[in-house]
C-alpha cells in the first residue's frame, strides 16, 4: 500500500473528504522494515448484512474505506466451495476491492471428515496462505497429511476459557510431534481471557505462528478498543519482528457489531503507532 502523499496529509485530506471512516490506503505502509502484514479478520465486519447474512461486498467496502488490504476471511464472508465459477467470482470481487485474503477460518478439523480436504482445496484455489483451525484431538494424523500435501499452514485457534486449546502449553503439547506446518493462530484477546500472555505465546510458537488475531481485553473479561485493555501489542509486534514473522496480524474487533467501523479505525491507527515505533 503506497502513496505519493504523506501519511499525515493523506489522513487529513481523506477524512475531510470522506468522513471519519476513511483512513487511507497507505495505512501500515511506512514500516517497510517490518516483515509482517497488518490487516483485518473479516469477522469484525460480520454486522454488515444483506438479507440477515454477512455481506461480502458491504464488508469489503467498509474495509477498503479503512485502508485495509489484507484479510483473514471468516467463512460467513467466503463460504467454502469447490465451484470454479464461484471461486472466480470471489477473486474478482476481492480484486475490485483491492483486498487480498491470506488467511481463512476458523474452521473445524474432524477425523475422517471430507470437509477437511475441502478447506485446503479451497485455500489453494484462492491463494490463501494459512487456515486457522479448531482440530479435534484425534484429527492430527489427517491434518499432518493435508498440510504437507498442500503446503498450507494451519494455526490452532485458542478460544478462551473452557476451550480445549485454552492454554499455550496445551497447544504446544498438541503440535509437538506433528508437521511444522501445524502451529498456533494466536488470538490475543482469548489468551488474555485465559490469563495467558500473548507475547509469551509468540515466543513459544516462534516459527509456527500461522496468523495472529489482534484483540484487546481488560481484566480478562471485557473486549475493548486496542490500547484500552491489557494487551502489550508493542511487545507483541517487537517479538514478531525479531522472529522475522512474515504472516498476517489481523485486527479482530468483536464489539459494536452493527457498526464497528469507527472503533476499528481507532484500533488500526493505534496499531500503526506501535508499528511506526519499531
Amino acid at each position: 500500500m503506497t502513496t505519493n502523499l504523506s501519511r499525515r496529509g493523506f489522513l487529513a485530506g481523506g477524512m475531510a473528504a470522506a468522513g471519519a471512516l476513511a483512513v487511507g490506503r497507505d495505512l501500515f505502509a511506512a514500516a517497510s522494515s517490518v516483515p509482517f502484514r497488518m490487516g483485518l479478520q473479516s469477522y469484525s465486519l460480520r454486522g454488515y448484512k444483506e438479507g440477515g447474512q454477512p455481506n461480502l461486498e458491504k464488508a469489503l467496502a467498509v474495509s477498503h474505506g479503512l485502508g485495509v488490504e489484507f484479510w483473514e476471511a471468516f467463512p460467513g464472508h467466503l463460504p467454502t466451495t469447490a465451484d470454479e465459477a464461484t471461486v472466480a467470482g470471489y477473486k474478482k470481487t476481492l480484486a475490485d476491492a483491492k483486498t487480498r485474503v491470506v488467511g481463512y477460518g476458523v474452521v473445524p478439523i474432524r477425523k475422517g471428515s471430507p470437509e477437511n480436504r475441502e478447506y485446503f482445496e479451497f485455500a489453494r484455489a484462492m491463494g490463501i496462505e494459512y487456515i486457522s483451525i479448531d482440530p479435534e484431538p484425534d484429527a492430527f494424523d489427517d491434518l499432518d497429511k493435508l498440510v504437507d500435501e498442500f503446503q498450507i499452514g494451519a494455526g490452532i485457534h485458542n478460544h478462551g476459557p473452557g476451550h480445549r486449546y485454552e492454554f499455550i502449553d496445551t497447544i504446544d503439547k498438541a503440535i509437538a510431534h506433528h508437521s511444522p506446518l501445524i502451529g498456533c493462530c494466536i488470538d490475543c484477546g482469548h489468551f488474555l481471557r485465559s490469563r495467558e500472555n500473548p507475547v509469551h505465546a509468540a515466543e513459544a510458537f516462534a516459527g509456527r505462528v500461522y496468523g495472529v488475531h489482534l484483540k484487546d481485553v481488560k481484566d480478562a473479561k471485557h473486549f475493548t478498543i486496542l490500547g484500552k485493555g491489557d494487551l502489550d501489542y508493542p511487545g507483541l509486534f517487537k517479538t514478531l519482528k525479531s522472529q522475522g514473522y512474515k504472516g498476517l496480524v489481523a485486527l479482530e474487533y468483536e464489539e459494536n457489531e452493527d457498526n464497528p467501523a469507527d472503533d476499528v479505525r481507532v484500533c488500526l491507527e493505534e496499531a500503526q503507532k506501535a508499528i511506526d515505533a519499531l
